[in-house]
């Protein structure tokens, strides 16, 4: 199976990248479905159909369904729910302030992406491609596998002995819901989801993200930062789609100051993500709605070409912490440690190689810790940041 992940911020134009995706691969003969997990759906309107929580087809071949996360949420988290909402009231805190609070942060979202398990093992589909929530919202999703991971190893094991030991004790004492065999039950299988999620989605093999990105400041600052993320949670990006480009033959004087922008954005783009391959796409004369104009946006994307295949291979940038340290590994291609110079400027890099130039936002891990060794080992650049951030006295 293929899967492919599209994100971008909010009005980049992911959905209708994901659905012309979708498109040309079942148009190629692939058993396709794509969804959306964003709460705000509009899937369907790129399709101009009505689509429902269950698949819905399309064309031959191709299948588009919208997640109903709340459905979801209810079926992985509810027994949980049930509880901490519970817990919440007993403390005083208002019932409905207390059900909105006892759903997790992205949680909504991470439940829909549990459908990547259930159309993976079950196999009736040859490519899935998701069309997930703004890169907001996506950030923490690729976040949380990590987070319970680290979890379900450390806490979870010791808690749920100690409330199968104690519950029966301070039940009656203490007058407050305490988790029972059901609610530790429900949180090891949901997790054990999530975990099973994280394996599948960092296969290179298998998945990928592709970031979606307009010629504008904005937009690329926020893609960046995705970027950094995707791979510092282990997460792999194979293509950079650059959507509404104003095409070089429109003449217009409107629309010149549009065009010179656009080529300076392209360029930071082109830095930014190499060397990963940059899709383009003209802003098209009319809105992308419907199979016509999906089709159109696909052969602009594609031409002839396979959009289900991997268009890079490895990580073009990966974060490690080493001994204490953080070393950020860089793919840097036929250059010389000569030409090359590393600035940085709060969470910005700027690496210059040559005519080669790499603008990097760093993680917030290593924001303010200054490169103190940097080496180049082949074709990939290694650098090493101080340990720890000063402290308030040592920087006075």
């Amino acid at each position: 199976m293929r899967i492919i992940l599209y994100t971008g911020k909010g009005g980049v134009g992911k959905t209708s990248v994901a659905a012309a995706t979708a498109l040309r691969s079942a148009e190629l003969g692939y058993k396709t479905i794509v969804f959306s997990t964003d709460a705000a759906h509009s899937l369907g309107d790129a399709f101009d159909m009505t689509l429902s929580e269950e698949p819905v087809t399309v064309v031959d071949n191709l299948w588009a369904q919208e997640i109903d996360v709340l459905k979801e949420l209810d079926v992985h988290w509810d027994t949980v729910r049930n509880w901490l909402t519970a817990l919440m009231r007993w403390q005083g805190v208002d019932e409905v302030v207390a059900d909105e609070l006892a759903v997790l942060p992205g949680m909504n979202e991470l439940v829909g992406l549990l459908y990547i398990c259930r159309y993976h093992d079950g196999g009736q589909y040859d490519v899935l491609i998701v069309d997930c929530a703004p890169t907001g919202e996506t950030l923490r999703l690729l976040s949380f596998p990590e987070t319970a991971r680290w979890y379900m190893q450390r806490i979870f094991p010791l808690e749920r002995r100690a409330f199968s030991v104690l519950n029966p004790l301070l039940k009656p004492i203490l007058k407050m819901p305490l988790p029972d065999e059901k609610v530790f039950d429900s949180v090891q299988f949901l997790f054990k989801q999530i975990e099973r999620m994280r394996d599948i989605l960092t296969n290179p093999q298998i998945s990928s993200v592709r970031l979606v990105v307009n010629p504008e400041k904005m937009v690329i600052k926020e893609s960046q930062r995705t970027f950094t993320y995707i791979n510092l949670y282990g997460y792999f990006t194979d293509v950079v789609t650059c959507n509404r480009l104003i095409p070089e033959e429109v003449n217009d004087p409107y629309f010149s100051y549009w065009k010179e922008n656009q080529k300076e954005y392209y360029k930071l783009i082109e830095e930014c993500f190499s060397p990963l391959p940059i899709l383009r796409v003209p802003l098209m004369d009319r809105e992308v709605v419907g199979l016509e104009m999906l089709r159109a946006m696909a052969q602009a994307l594609y031409g002839d070409g396979d959009p289900t295949k991997h268009y890079f291979q490895g990580r073009p940038q990966e974060i490690e912490h080493v001994d204490g340290s953080y070393i950020l590994k860089m793919f840097l291609p036929l250059v010389s440690k000569e030409e090359i110079s590393v600035t940085q400027n709060g969470d910005e890099l700027v690496i210059q190689a040559g005519h080669y130039r790499r603008n990097v936002l760093l993680p917030h891990a290593l924001t303010g810790l200054p490169v103190i060794e940097a080496k180049l080992e082949g074709n990939e650049l290694k650098l090493k940041f101080e340990e720890s951030k000063p402290s308030p006295s040592e920087r006075r």
